[in-house]
């Protein structure tokens, strides 16, 4: 393993179980078994050591999960893999590592930027997913798939945080998610003539309904 893996793997460690607040180049360094002055040889900062750590940790956990995603047929189906990966990646502290980003992403541009970028490689599988699934569905008119899969993904990285203070309440939202996804799925098993009536009830509430801006 390069000196320079080493201290992005320190600092995740640390991430993971001490929070961000507890990232500096002596703590980096000691976790990493590397003098500390090799943070700034290899990243400049320990700014950009965080921001490099996030993004690269969120692009290996998001390639392990592709096919998973490439796999997904119903909006029930997405909704089982999002929330088998929230578990999993939940289990590894890597979803504590993005909440963590998050909230150093604050009071650091470059921290946001790197955020951003790594939140995006999470969004993109969802879309993909979500543009898939709803092709020939009576949603696929009204649906807004890039907004979709970012509210996806912020709910399903929310659920990190609320599930830490009330369990109870993270399992009732999951299971208001699934009843929406059992609904679409039905929709989508309609005939003909209920298709097209659904369709036309989506588009006249759609052009009644007020847009932002």
């Amino acid at each position: 393993m390069t000196t320079k893996q080493r201290l992005i793997d320190g600092a995740l460690d640390l991430i993971r179980t001490q929070g961000i607040t507890a990232v500096s180049a002596r703590s980096v360094g000691a976790a990493a078994g590397v003098n500390q002055s090799l943070i700034f040889y290899h990243f400049g900062s320990v700014e950009e050591l965080l921001a490099q750590a996030c993004l690269s940790a969120t692009e290996a956990r998001v390639a392990t999960h592709r096919e998973r995603f490439a796999g997904v047929t119903t909006l029930g189906d997405l909704l089982a893999a999002g929330q088998a990966v929230h578990d999993g990646e939940r289990a590894e502290g890597n979803l504590t590592v993005l909440a963590q980003a998050l909230a150093g992403a604050q009071s650091s541009e470059r921290l946001a930027e790197a955020t951003r970028a790594a939140l995006a490689l999470w969004t993109t599988e969802v879309e993909s997913a979500l543009v898939r699934v709803l092709a020939g569905s009576p949603l696929a008119e009204v649906a807004d798939a890039p907004g979709l899969a970012r509210a996806a993904s912020a709910s399903f990285l929310g659920l990190t945080l609320w599930d830490s203070v009330d369990p109870d309440g993270g399992a009732a939202a999951l299971t208001a998610l699934t009843r929406l996804a059992v609904l679409a799925d039905v929709l989508d098993d309609l005939g003909p003539l209920a298709t097209r009536a659904v369709r036309a009830r989506l588009r006249t509430a759609a052009k009644a309904r007020p847009t932002n801006g």
